[in-house]
């Protein structure tokens, strides 16, 4: 083995290194210059052959033990004629290297690492949403909604299968039913989904005649969605399993029904609290009264106090939207409204004036920082 280096120089360990030693510093070796991650480096794919012969010899302990007997023994052993004992006609050697790569590289190689090809995997369907609209009132009593959904389902006239009544889909000849076929790369061989039967396996000579050979079709899918009551709008309801159906056996996706909440000319949603907006008079405002005010069940007395001031805010316990998700219901806010008279008489405006001159006040020279 004239020229060749030494073994444990090439793995970068000492003379004296355990094999686990030897075979971490192979892993670390082997990631590093992979021709994978290094496709257009020839160099590369020479470093990589040269640390992977150093790794078989040293990694058996037989090996080892001749090797450092004296290493000129493996001059033709480990990398003779064919350049490289790992491999064996563009094929990796069994046993422990294709644990080993199928650890190193995730299994990617395929039929070229871990023998046979892989069917490809079933994949999830795709999530659908459906707005649906509800008045105010039915958002806080919960109603009931039905829906028509279209949706990809299963073809009737074949089951699925997308081959002609009669027929079924057969094994690919491109890759035997495998779904992947291997390509030699030098030293070493990639696998790929077929081109021919996309991975799946499985070709069809004569294709289902409603479906052409998709196996689905599209169709209305009816559901029956009961919506909680106190439902908000912008609120989701997952259907698991409603959405479009997987590939290769994978699981279908869900349904979101997405409600949409018309607005109420009365109240305003904040939460599980409603806000509704209470004109009064001046005299009541100032005086004080009770006043009646309406809720989702029916109207309901309210204490406006004495001196009340416009935007000011009373809440009525118990009588807002019911929480969604939770027992009981949040509150009615009523927020007071002054109502400025207008179309006065003379006389009311004189009465007004003396009013005003009787209490002799500035409201704005009660704001601080108020400058005039």
């Amino acid at each position: 083995m004239a020229g060749a280096r030494d073994y444990y120089e090439v793995l970068e360990v000492p003379k004296t290194a355990s094999q686990d030693e030897i075979k971490r510093a192979y892993r670390k070796l082997a990631r590093k210059y992979h021709p994978d991650a290094h496709p257009d480096d020839p160099k590369a794919e020479e470093k990589f052959k040269e640390v992977s012969s150093a790794y078989e010899v040293l990694s058996d302990p037989e090996k080892r033990k001749m090797y450092d007997a004296g290493p000129s023994f493996f001059g033709q052993g480990a990398q003779g004629a064919g350049g490289f004992r790992g491999f064996q006609g563009g094929q990796p050697m069994g046993g422990e290297w294709a644990d080993l790569f199928g650890n190193l590289f995730g299994g990617g190689f395929g039929g070229g690492f871990g023998g046979a090809g892989r069917q490809q995997r079933g994949r999830r369907g795709q999530d659908m949403s459906v707005a649906v609209r509800v008045s105010f009132d039915d958002s806080l009593k919960g109603v009931t909604t039905k829906l028509s959904v279209p949706q990809t389902v299963q073809c009737g006239t074949c089951g699925g299968s997308g081959a002609a009544p009669g027929t079924s889909p057969s094994a690919c000849p491109q890759c035997q039913g495998r779904g992947v076929i291997s390509q030699s790369q030098g030293f070493f061989a990639l696998s790929q989904p077929c081109p021919r039967c996309r991975g799946t396996g499985t070709v069809i000579e004569r294709a289902c005649p409603t479906c052409t050979g998709a196996g689905t079709t599209r169709a209305l899918k009816k559901y029956t969605v009961p919506l909680p009551a106190g439902v908000k709008d912008g609120t989701r309801i997952r259907l698991k399993g409603k959405g479009e159906p997987g590939a290769g056996g994978g699981p279908a996706g869900d349904l979101y029904v997405v409600v949409h909440v018309e607005a109420s000319p009365l109240f305003a949603r904040r939460g599980s609290d409603l806000v509704i907006e209470v004109p009064v008079t001046m005299a009541e405002a100032a005086l004080g009264a009770s006043v009646r005010v309406p809720t989702p069940e029916g109207s309901v007395a309210l204490k406006v106090p004495a001196g009340t001031q416009d935007g000011r805010q009373l809440r009525i316990k118990g009588k807002g939207a019911p929480k969604l998700g939770a027992s009981g219901k949040g509150d009615l806010i009523a927020r007071i409204k002054v109502a400025t008279p207008e179309g006065l008489s003379g006389e009311q405006k004189d009465l007004l004036k003396k009013f005003a001159e009787s209490r002799r006040e500035d409201p704005r020279a009660k704001l601080p920082g108020w400058k005039a």
